[in-house]
């Protein structure tokens, strides 16, 4: 763990978060079981574990709190998320289902998981900034 360059001193905490499409164009969603963001949708994620890859941890996490195996891509953006006492630095990564017709079933940090459209999309409360920053990065769903 580093610490913020921006100059907050505070712990800069790497984490990871995984653009999943279906074959119809959905974009896999967790609702959050823990804070932050409990509650609410957004993308499965996570902190990267200590000698982790960040391709390793976001398969990591996507197996873990939806139970499909995915192969990471390319990264699609990064952002930070300020938490208080830790800042959070995201990289998204564009990630492949490696077993398209498998269901997502909740786990470990959420508490449940869905394929969302754009139509179920906006009727979801998500995390703050979730539609506004996958949109600028081109990835919402179709």
């Amino acid at each position: 763990m580093s610490t913020d360059r921006r100059g907050s001193g505070r712990p800069l905490v790497p984490c990871v978060g995984a653009i999943v499409h279906d074959a119809r164009g959905r974009l896999l969603l967790v609702r959050r079981r823990n804070d932050p963001g409990r509650g609410l949708w957004s993308v499965p994620g996570g902190r990267v574990e200590a000698g982790e890859s960040v391709a390793a941890a976001v398969e990591r996490e996507v197996l873990e709190e939806t139970g499909l195996r995915v192969r990471s891509g390319a990264v699609v953006g990064r952002l930070r998320i300020d938490a208080g006492e830790v800042v959070y630095a995201v990289e998204d990564l564009a990630c492949t289902l490696l077993d398209p017709g498998a269901p997502p079933v909740a786990g470990d940090d959420a508490d449940d998981v869905t394929f969302a459209d754009a139509t179920a999309l906006a009727g979801l409360s998500c995390t703050p900034r979730l539609v506004e920053t996958l949109r600028g990065w081109g990835v919402l769903p179709g």
